[in-house]
């Protein structure tokens, strides 16, 4: 594989991944430099491309989505929709029955206005460094690192950009290096930097690994 799988971008914006030819790109990167990963894809096979749309919808999806199972999220993401509650001049022009009737809380209802009023100009975002990118969402009320991280890694394509607190990725990492603990996020940060700049390839190879390394172990 070539970079020419990748749609031109401005050089501080780096690589964006587009296809799945990019991620099995960033995939032998990392099974070269480390054999670690190597064994680790011949046990999960080829990774997903996981490309989502941008835009605020995504963004008030993942806020909807916050500490309730998926199945809630879900019903309450197509009661919004159905009630046309997925723009931001309808959020700012609903009140508080019709978000409640929607299934938003109370706070939800405060991030889901907050990030109405946030004014995120979207295709700005795309053109912005992945650091001002996330210093720009976890400016707003409701989203935080995890949330513009995942953002930048699946939405925006960004092909060097890391989940450093999520927990599974913490997990998958100690399993693959054998580490005698879980990683925190300071310290998965610095392992992290060892896999630029595929570092969003590394996460999905992790991911895929800790769901394996799981079902053998018979965890749910």
């Amino acid at each position: 594989m070539t970079s020419s799988a990748f749609a031109p971008q401005p050089a501080h914006v780096g690589r964006i991944i587009e296809t799945p030819a990019c991620v099995a790109e960033g995939a032998a990167w990392l099974a070269r430099r480390d054999p670690r990963f190597a064994a680790a894809l011949e046990r999960t096979g080829p990774l997903p491309l996981r490309r989502r749309p941008d835009g605020f919808a995504e963004l008030l999806g993942a806020i909807v989505s916050q500490q309730v199972s998926v199945a809630s999220a879900r019903a309450i993401w197509a009661r919004m929709t159905e009630a046309g509650l997925a723009d931001p001049a309808a959020i700012r022009a609903a009140g508080d029955d019709d978000l409640r009737a929607a299934g938003l809380s109370r706070q939800k209802m405060r991030y889901a206005r907050a990030l109405a009023a946030a004014g995120l100009d979207f295709d700005d975002l795309r053109a912005q460094p992945t650091e001002q990118v996330i210093a720009r969402l976890v400016a707003v009320p409701g989203i935080g690192p995890w949330t513009a991280e995942i953002y930048a890694m699946f939405s925006l394509g960004r092909a060097d950009v890391f989940a450093h607190g999520d927990l599974a990725l913490q997990e998958a990492a100690r399993l693959l290096l054998d580490l005698d603990a879980r990683p925190r996020e300071r310290q998965m940060r610095e392992i992290a930097l060892q896999w630029q700049p595929w570092r969003s390839v590394a996460a999905r190879l992790l991911w895929a690994y800790y769901r394996v390394a799981k079902d053998r172990e018979g965890i749910a």
